[in-house]
């Protein structure tokens, strides 16, 4: 079966106004004949009038009926109002309306092997009716089970981030919108047999399992550290190189290779400290 072909159809449904007054007058058909006691016509209005009754149905905005007469597919009533159609027929209320569904936070392996909590948040609506009645058991718990499946499958092609996997170009943390977009492509053909459209795809919750949360995050603060140390030490080299070259350049005084180098240690330990130094001030000669 080709899950692309549409098999829905509009069902032309009769005014519901106007059947109400013909059952109007099939219950006035049957009064009559009860008050002059003719009993045929009283029966065949009884009859027609309570046949008719069931074949009404209010159809809302964003919503439809689908019909179907002795397992036949019939049509769908797509247009709100107040319709009436054969009282044979079986209906099915399927809502139009986008709706949101939050997943559960579910445990996955990234693509490097990391236990990770991750949730997402999806916003569909039914585009097809046919395919939603008659393709899938229950279209809403359709949309659950393959929004799991696409959470898993997502979880696996990416890393949380790129500290183990350095090549990583995407990553789950800072992927962002490409992750997003790739969720939410996976999931839409998931649900195309569905018949079911995803208007957004969305990552609304991403953490380390928790067996490994605090190992994790004391590798994040390490790498942090790092970084931050490795621009401490760029910028205090440069403020050094910088004061060698205004004392030389100013002649404010003159110093040999071994107290350049004093003073480059010195400097280096104050600049680079993370505690306040405490200075030693000589009275004396530089030498």
């Amino acid at each position: 079966m080709n899950t692309n072909d549409t098999k829905e159809k509009e069902f032309k449904a009769i005014n519901g106004f106007i059947m109400l007054v013909v059952a109007l007058a099939f219950l006035a058909l049957a009064l009559y004949g009860g008050y002059t006691g003719n009993p045929v016509a009283m029966t065949i209005g009884g009859l027609l009038f309570f046949f008719t009754l069931p074949g009404f149905a209010v159809v809302n905005p964003n919503e439809s009926l689908v019909l179907t007469l002795f397992g036949e597919y019939k049509g769908t009533i797509l247009k709100n109002g107040f319709w009436w159609f054969n009282p044979l027929m079986s209906r099915k209320k399927i809502s139009l309306k986008a709706r949101n569904f939050n997943s559960d936070t579910i445990k996955v392996n990234d693509k490097i092997g990391n236990p990770i909590l991750i949730g997402a948040v999806v916003v569909w609506r039914v585009r097809d009716t046919y395919k939603a009645a008659f393709e899938v058991d229950n279209y809403e718990h359709f949309v659950v089970v393959q929004t799991d499946a696409a959470i898993r499958k997502l979880a696996g092609m990416y890393p949380y981030d790129d500290i183990e996997d350095e090549g990583a170009e995407i990553t789950l943390r800072e992927g962002g919108e490409e992750v997003n977009k790739q969720l939410e492509a996976e999931i839409s053909e998931r649900l195309k047999i569905a018949g079911i459209e995803v208007l957004e795809a969305r990552i609304n919750y991403l953490a380390y399992a928790t067996e490994i949360a605090g190992a994790m995050l004391k590798r994040q603060q390490a790498v942090a550290i790092i970084a931050a140390r490795k621009k401490i030490v760029e910028g205090a080299v440069s403020m050094v190189e910088m004061a060698l070259k205004e004392l030389s350049e100013n002649q404010i005084v003159e110093l040999d290779e071994e107290r350049k180098a004093q003073m480059v240690s010195n400097l280096m330990v104050v600049l680079t400290s993370d505690k306040d130094v405490t200075p030693v001030i000589n009275t004396g000669s530089v030498y």
